[in-house]
This record gives structure tokens, C-alpha cells and sequence, in this order.
């Protein structure tokens, strides 16, 4: 498993048992007893999960957690607590909490709910991660404009990718002239449409250094994007 967890815990009885056990399951425990110590480890770490007591010295969990999510807005944070009121745990949230345990607490509680916050984690990485779209013996990032060949790298402008995914959406089909114009620039005229010539021409070469891809222009109605056999 071997995750990176920042524990803040100032009963130093409890954050020796939570570490051990967490230490066994193969997660990383870096134990704190104080939020200011935690706060200046935490600034040149990378951790997977934060389990903050709330009642710290120093400076408490829910302004650690503050402080926290200033730096990072993702990283799970499981809080720790005594008190059980509703708005204790309401403020939790509040302040960029994911879940709220209330002590005592059972280890395998504990564990279900860090296993559930990673879990959570994990699918959302998954959800995110970045579209590739293959276009003969190149390799297209909408998301960063890349367009990658074994031989070529290019950066394109906002437009420039805009267009090639029309077009590398529907390979082989042809596209209207009228559908691109409205989608790149919202609007349909003269102009524009001088534009969107240029800027095939340009994709055009640097789509050259595999011959199998050819864009044409099908007169009076528009672009077609195919990949040759």
C-alpha cells in the first residue's frame, strides 16, 4: 500500500498505537505531537493523507487544516476528536475536512475510513487523468495542446488544438467549415473562415512526419482528417 500519512496526534499514547497499527497495514506514518510542528513538516512533504486531532497545541487542528488546504486542496483530511457536537463537526467540514471520527475510536474503524479517503483519491486520479488521442504515429493532449511524434514536439495554440480535436474526433468523416467556425471562433464569416484556412495549413505541417495522414479540403464544405493505410 505504502501510503504517506501525517499524523497529528498530542496523546502520545494513542499516536503510537494509531502509528504502529497504520505501520503495519504498510502506510508511512510521519507522527506529530503539536499543529505549528506539523504545519512547517507538512510545507516540504508530499503526504496522501492528513489525521489531525483537533485539540493540538499550538495551533489547533481546524486551523491547521486552514492552513493546509491552502496548500493543498486535495489531500484527504480525517479529523480526530473528543467532542461529538454536531457543529464541532460541522466546523471540521467547514474548514476542509473529509471525514470526522469521534474518540474513542475502534482501529478498524479507523482503517475502514483511511481506506475509503484513498479509495476516493484514487478513482478521482483516475477520473482526471489525461486524454490521449492517437493520430497515426502521433499523440494528441487536448487538455495541454500537445502534439507528440518519436521525431516532433509541439506546443499548439488554443485554437490550433481546438480544431485538431474536431477533426481527430470524427476521423475519416467530413466536417462543415460552418461547424468549426462556430465551435474555435463563435462566429461564421469571411474572416474567420480565412483564418481557419491558415491554421489547417499549419497543422497540416505538423502533422507531415507521418505520410499516411492527410487533411483535406472538400470544396464548399469543409476538412476531412483521414489516416491512409
Amino acid at each position: 500500500m505504502n501510503n504517506k500519512i501525517l499524523l497529528v496526534e498530542d496523546d502520545n499514547n494513542l499516536g503510537f498505537v494509531i502509528q504502529d497499527q497504520l505501520s503495519i497495514k504498510g502506510h508511512q506514518i510521519d507522527l506529530f505531537i503539536d499543529g505549528a510542528t506539523a504545519l512547517e513538516n507538512f510545507k516540504t512533504n508530499e503526504y496522501d493523507l492528513c489525521i489531525l486531532d483537533v485539540m493540538l497545541p499550538k495551533l489547533d487542528g481546524f486551523s491547521l487544516a486552514k492552513e493546509i488546504r491552502s496548500l493543498n486542496k486535495n489531500v484527504p483530511i480525517l479529523f480526530l476528536s473528543a467532542k461529538s457536537m454536531t457543529e464541532d463537526r460541522i466546523e471540521g467540514f467547514k474548514v476542509g475536512g473529509d471525514d470526522y471520527l469521534t474518540k474513542p475510536f475502534s482501529m478498524e474503524e479507523l482503517e475502514l475510513r483511511i481506506d475509503a479517503l484513498l479509495r476516493r483519491v484514487l478513482q478521482k486520479s483516475t477520473n482526471t487523468k489525461e486524454k490521449i488521442i492517437q493520430i497515426g504515429d502521433y499523440q494528441f493532449s487536448p487538455e495541454n495542446f500537445k502534439l507528440t511524434h518519436p521525431n516532433f514536439s509541439k506546443t499548439l495554440t488554443r485554437k490550433e488544438a481546438e480544431i485538431l480535436t474536431i477533426l481527430s474526433s470524427s476521423l475519416n468523416q467530413v466536417i462543415e467549415k460552418e461547424y468549426i467556425l462556430e465551435n474555435v471562433w463563435k462566429k461564421n464569416d469571411y474572416f474567420v473562415g480565412r483564418s481557419l484556412d491558415v491554421f489547417v495549413t499549419k497543422l497540416r505541417k505538423y502533422l507531415s512526419k507521418d505520410d499516411r495522414i492527410q487533411i483535406s479540403n472538400i470544396h464548399g464544405i469543409g476538412f476531412n482528417l483521414q489516416i491512409k493505410k
